[in-house]
């Protein structure tokens, strides 16, 4: 692979599965110590909770555009959104290495009965979140440093390098950073993605970008994740404006529980600033209010994890803060608190959906990338595409360390198929059962609980126009007819068919996609059934789909 690469680039083709090895242990190196250098300077409950060398870096591409989309047709479903009547009307093998073909010969030999395996140890995918300037960065470089995924000679030529552009203590952020434009402005701009793994679980960072312009990118990282670590910069002024109302701390914790992130660590960064120098006060203070404005997005207490670290320094990432520094905290450290964290839950029984987040094609085969939501993926399956029914056979499987015979929920995997030619898949396609597909639609009925409309918009009405983020599709959408305004609290029908709503208000609504999208019921499965809603560079609702298709008659009711 090409860690310096914009886009990922393999390096090996997944045909022949082989066994993951197993972990071995190193001995953990001390943090890196920076060189001296200039620094620069509303609560929506989900409805049920379901039962030796550099670190390989992956940089996803920027969120597609909805004139990549299908245009396949929308499928017919059986869910029933009632109204009353009067309420509405080929690239080839290079030569000597193995083509899908070879690799299908050799999947006809093979015995797969009790030949799955699987790693014991649970997969946790955690995204760094927070406002610019914050050291998400530089905390995933750390960390993959301190668990032996970085060696020493890697992290001397960062700091080479960094120091010979005046940004000496940029260094571990290089590690995430890997294009041009990243390390020269010192700003993500896409999602990096690395791995580690500890004795007790497997582990993929997602280092998502605090910049307000490219929260597109960050929705795609958001979605891959299980535990959100919310970096906050402790330094004086730092916070302040980061959960400012217009800051991108806030917005962030809001989307992180919106597209369905079950826990968020408060990691309150930069501690071992002059301007804070390790203050108890200082520390309360943030986690005071973050833990507030937390419960109020609908995290419960036990969801809520918060402690003090310095990315740059290592202090507290694993190992536990000396207590000399803070005698005041008694806690874990950042990544024995990761280890400690009660297992996700996992649907191996439910059908398979694997949302697409990204494509390319190799020697003859088209690998595609996405997080297995549910069900299991075994080589040789053969399963569809949504939209379209597109029917496809699994030839290849991987993940970041191995290539596999199955992988099972959690898992974020590379699957090579035969049967479909790259330009008919597209970011936001589910990899799904063939005799259970996802549904797929270009319009559905949807609750919308908004949050603030811009300026110049400040109504929601009828042909109000903006993009839907929903798993990993993005879409235009048109508000086609506002259904009924609800009470916020009581969940009560106060309005029928009102004309318009504001800021705060929660609505029903139909909905018209530009292009159709798979998706399930919200109560079904609420990781394919929630989507935000953003308009002008914000986030300005965000909903659950209620209802599959356009809402229906009373009478139509057979």
């Amino acid at each position: 692979m090409n860690p310096n690469s914009v886009e990922f680039v393999p390096g090996r083709f997944f045909g022949a599965p082989a066994a993951a090895p197993a972990p071995q242990a190193q001995p953990a190196p001390a943090p890196v110590a920076a060189a001296p250098a200039p620094e620069k300077k509303e609560s929506w409950e989900d409805e049920e909770k379901p039962a030796e060398a550099a670190p390989v870096v992956e940089k996803a591409a920027p969120a597609a555009s909805s004139s990549s989309s299908s245009s396949a047709p929308a499928q017919p479903t059986t869910s029933k959104f009632v109204i009353e009547d009067d309420d509405i009307e080929e690239d080839g093998p290079e030569e000597g290495e193995p083509s899908v073909g070879d690799v299908e010969k050799k999947l006809k030999k093979l015995d797969w009965g009790g030949a799955d395996v699987v790693d014991p140890r649970e997969h946790l995918n955690i995204v760094f979140i927070g406002h610019v300037d914050a050291g998400k960065s530089t905390c995933s470089g750390q960390l993959l440093y301190l668990t032996g995924m970085v060696d020493e000679r890697t992290i001397e030529r960062f700091q080479k390098d960094a120091t010979s552009a005046n940004r000496g203590s940029w260094f571990l952020a290089y590690i995430m950073d890997t294009i041009e434009e990243e390390r020269a402005k010192g700003k993500t701009v896409e999602v990096g993605r690395a791995h580690f793994e500890t004795e007790k679980k497997r582990y993929t960072i997602l280092d998502a970008p605090g910049h307000k312009n490219y929260v597109p990118n960050m929705i795609m990282g958001v979605a891959q994740a299980d535990v959100g670590i919310l970096i906050i910069s402790a330094r004086k002024g730092e916070f302040e404006a980061g959960f400012d109302r217009n800051g991108q701390t806030r917005e962030h914790a809001i989307l992180a529980r919106t597209l369905g992130v079950r826990s968020i660590m408060i990691a309150i960064n930069k501690m071992d600033d002059e301007s804070v120098q390790w203050s108890q006060e200082r520390y309360d203070l943030i986690r005071t209010k973050m833990t507030q404005f937390l419960k109020g997005l609908g995290y419960s207490e036990k969801e809520i994890y918060c402690l003090p670290i310095s990315g740059l320094g290592g202090h507290n990432m694993k190992e536990k803060l000396d207590p000399k520094l803070a005698p005041w905290f008694t806690g874990d450290s950042l990544l024995n608190t990761l280890d400690n964290m009660p297992p996700v839950p996992r649907d191996k029984a439910a059908p398979l959906r694997i949302p697409i987040l990204g494509k390319y094609k190799e020697m003859g085969g088209l690998n595609v990338m996405g997080k297995v939501e549910s069900g299991v993926i075994r080589l040789g399956q053969k399963l569809v595409l949504q939209p379209g029914m597109i029917k496809v056979d699994v030839v290849g499987l991987a993940n970041d360390m191995a290539d596999l015979t199955v992988a099972e929920p959690g898992e974020n995997i590379r699957v090579v198929l035969k049967g479909v030619d790259e330009e008919h898949v597209h970011r936001g396609f589910v990899l799904c059962d063939a005799a259970k597909p996802i549904p797929s639609t270009n319009e559905f009925v949807a609750q919308f609980r908004i949050m603030e409309l811009p300026e110049n918009k400040s109504l929601f009405t009828a042909g109000y126009q903006a993009v839907v983020h929903m798993h990993t599709a993005v879409e235009e959408c048109t508000i086609v007819r506002l259904l009924a305004e609800i009470d916020p609290k009581s969940g009560e029908i106060t309005k029928k068919l009102p004309n318009f709503v504001r800021s705060k208000a929660v609505v029903n609504a139909h909905v018209q996609l530009s292009q159709a999208v798979p998706c399930e019921l919200f109560k079904d499965f609420q990781q394919l059934g929630r989507f935000t809603l953003r308009d002008e560079g914000k986030t300005v609702a965000f909903g659950k789909v209620l209802h599959i298709g356009p809402p229906k008659r009373k009478s139509d009711k057979k």
